[in-house]
């Protein structure tokens, strides 16, 4: 059970900081060309754009696998 509790917390802190990023990146998107150096759409906004759609999908699956673990692994059935 001790596994299945630490795998539900990593699960949940990803989910968030995916949402985070996510969020992040819809208010100000040159958040990415400032961190990494590059500009890779040349301003267009379409890869900050499918970054935003990645996060927050990834952040649904990771907080659909964290409920799943926690019904699974750590509630005990009744």
């Amino acid at each position: 059970m001790g596994n299945a509790r630490i795998r539900f917390w990593i699960e949940v802190a990803l989910a968030a900081i995916a949402a985070a990023l996510a969020v992040l990146t819809l208010i100000t998107r040159e958040w990415i060309e400032l961190l990494f150096g590059v500009d890779p759409d040349q301003g267009s906004g379409a890869l900050e754009w499918a970054i935003a759609i990645a996060l927050f999908v990834a952040s649904i699956v990771l907080a659909l696998v964290a409920r799943w673990d926690r019904r699974k692994h750590i509630i005990p059935a009744s």
